[in-house]
């Protein structure tokens, strides 16, 4: 009885040890299991070969529940792995690839505990790069913003929920050019004109008591001269 005792010890403690094992050049190899440093929780749980991620990876926040809070599904052929994190209730809070620790292609993010999606990005090397796409909870579009190596640049539309396109707009290099459009939740015409490098200049149409009045606008932006113009849409 002894006997049997001592070797079911030696195999437990073997088997409590079959994970967190260095391969003969000391890189990380086979499962490994990360604990938070002060409440030694479980902290993410996952499989190395040779020092590389490989695999699906979990990760727990530090609570006696121990929520998964975040997946990472790694290819080692490209260096990506694909990142999937939620709350605390288990629902997605957004997803999408990594790439040598960058974000790389679309990007979902979702309203909160919902499986509606909020947001949807695209990047290149870890900046935003085409347009991206907000969404009110019914799926309606509410904005739209034009990205070329994480600065706004072209087209920008917002919507109201309904579908009112409140403003008409274009970026070049992060700031206002070309033909502006700003409209009310009715559907008015509340400003029309044209920037350049940020600032308003020219003609502008702008709605004051119900009217349109048309503003020049002097190089700083500011206006200088106000006549009444019949209403344009």
């Amino acid at each position: 009885m002894k006997y049997i005792l001592v070797f079911f010890f030696i195999h437990s403690v073997c088997f409590a040890q079959d994970f967190n094992k260095l391969d003969e050049n000391g890189n990380k190899h086979g499962l490994w299991k990360g604990v938070y440093e002060e409440s030694k929780r479980p902290r993410y749980e996952g499989t190395f070969v040779h020092g590389k991620e490989t695999g699906l990876f979990k990760f727990f926040d530090d609570t006696k529940a121990g929520t998964v809070i975040a997946t990472r599904e790694f290819n080692p052929k490209d260096n990506s792995c694909y990142t999937i994190f939620y709350n605390q209730k288990n629902n997605k809070v957004s997803e999408g690839k990594v790439v040598n620790k960058q974000f790389e292609g679309e990007w979902k993010y979702y309203h909160e505990d919902s499986p509606q999606i909020m947001t949807l990005e695209k990047y290149t090397s870890g900046k935003l790069d085409g347009v991206r796409k907000v969404f009110y909870k019914n799926g309606n579009i509410a904005e739209e913003t034009s990205y070329k190596n994480g600065i706004k640049d072209g087209p920008y539309k917002s919507y109201t929920e309904n579908g009112v396109v409140l403003e008409e707009t274009t970026y070049k290099n992060g700031q206002y050019d070309g033909l502006a459009i700003f409209r009310t939740p009715l559907n008015k015409i509340a400003g029309k004109g044209f920037f350049k490098n940020g600032k308003k200049v020219g003609m502008w149409q702008v709605l004051e008591k119900d009217k349109l009045k048309e503003v020049n606008m002097n190089k700083q932006g500011k206006k200088f001269e106000k006549r009444v113009k019949p209403l344009e849409q």
